[in-house]
């Protein structure tokens, strides 16, 4: 006797800039990913003199990135004390009281710098609130690695400079805060602009294609703090962080070894990203999958700490937001997509926007649509019409 079993699926809404989008999602047991889905990649040829290795390289990170937009890098040049100087600030700023941590409220911020508390965002319109609490801070050219003469900032830059000092000024009173951290930060954006040689390279574009496009990057540093999940959170299939795509070009992102972080694949299957020892997680964004035409995948993802113990991260967001060169103002307004992404039989499928409007229009949204929910919620008991 032969039983037969259907899979079925069920709708998973995400919130884009543009209004909601679905997918199908397979009703099965997330499962561990294979290497083909999530390939570890060795950045060491990003280090190499030879062009015909960056080169080699180029093309496996465009298979990793036409497939699922995600994989692993090892040997990526970021050095384990920095990492461990970070992750010993992270857990200084979120295991301090409360009112220590609201002194870098996002409520002061004009840019989502800053912390928000556990259970106060909502990705995901579909899933639970984000159990998870975060600090995020934004680009300053001032601790630009690459340096800059602050006085030279082009005037259509300057509004696009997004960091703000409350975050530093508001967790002085943490030793080695500011400079840690930073340093982490500053790791990461001098490996990303030399990935982002390698990305161009993968969409046969020259190898300097970004580099003017950086000068002023979006360059946003987050920590994720994700606390045990309670017995009712589980029971109600809570969520760490919910599903989304990220915005930006790319996403550098150090997680520890607890595990959670589970990704869409192309068959609607979620898999896990299992933490790998000594390596970076990196995944494409929204605004790299528009730039070359869907040809690279901006991936689905989410969190759950479903662990005895915390879970941390530290995500770095990369893109583009303003710049320095005409050429990119021009390039923004006249074209949108790179031109090696597209042809008479495949025209852009997308506007020209910056990386900066695409971003806060989600990033309003987002918090826009949270403030509607924490207010129903307020204002539900006196809707409860009682009998006189």
């Amino acid at each position: 006797m032969t039983i037969s079993t259907t899979t079925t699926t069920s709708k998973l809404e995400l919130r884009t800039a543009y209004g909601p989008v679905f997918r199908d999602v397979l009703n099965t047991q997330p499962r561990d990913c294979t290497t083909e889905e999530i390939p570890i990649i060795d950045l060491s040829p990003l280090y190499s003199s030879k062009f015909e290795d960056r080169e080699a390289l180029a093309k496996e990170i465009r298979a990793a990135a036409v497939n699922t937009g995600f994989f692993y890098i090892k040997n990526h040049g970021i050095s384990e004390r920095i990492i461990a100087d970070a992750k010993k600030q992270l857990l200084a700023f979120f295991t301090q009281p409360n009112e220590d941590k609201m002194k870098v409220s996002q409520s002061f911020s004009k840019y989502f710098n800053g912390y928000k508390g556990p259970r106060t965002t909502n990705i995901s319109p579909g899933e639970s609130v984000d159990v998870k609490e975060s600090l995020g801070w934004r680009y300053s050219p001032q601790y630009d690695p690459d340096p800059k003469t602050l006085d030279a900032i082009p005037e259509e830059v300057k509004p696009w400079i997004r960091g703000e000092e409350f975050v530093w000024e508001g967790t002085s009173h943490l030793p080695g805060f500011k400079d840690e951290v930073l340093g982490y930060w500053a790791a990461c954006l001098t490996l990303a602009r030399k990935l982002v040689k390698v990305f161009a390279l993968s969409l046969d574009l020259p190898e300097s294609y970004f580099d003017s496009r950086t000068t002023y990057p979006g360059a946003d540093g987050v920590f994720n703090y994700y606390p045990t999940t309670t017995e009712e959170e589980t029971v109600n299939n809570a969520v760490g962080l919910g599903s989304h795509t990220d915005l930006q070009l790319f996403t550098l992102l150090w997680q520890d070894m607890t595990g959670g972080l589970q990704v869409l694949n192309r068959d609607g299957q979620w898999i896990k990203a299992t933490p790998v020892e000594g390596t970076i997680v990196v995944n494409i964004g929204d605004f790299m999958m528009r730039l070359c035409n869907d040809i690279y995948k901006s991936t689905v993802h989410r969190v759950y700490n479903r662990s005895t113990v915390e879970r941390v991260s530290m995500p770095f967001f990369f893109g583009e937001y303003k710049f320095s060169e005409p050429s990119w103002l021009n390039f923004n307004c006249v074209e949108g997509v790179v031109p090696s992404c597209t042809s008479e039989t495949n025209p852009p499928k997308y506007e020209p926007i910056s990386c900066g409007d695409w971003c806060q229009l989600r990033f309003k949204l987002e918090n826009d649509e949270m403030k509607k929910k924490m207010a129903g919620q307020t204002q539900a008991p006196s809707a409860v019409i009682v009998a006189a």
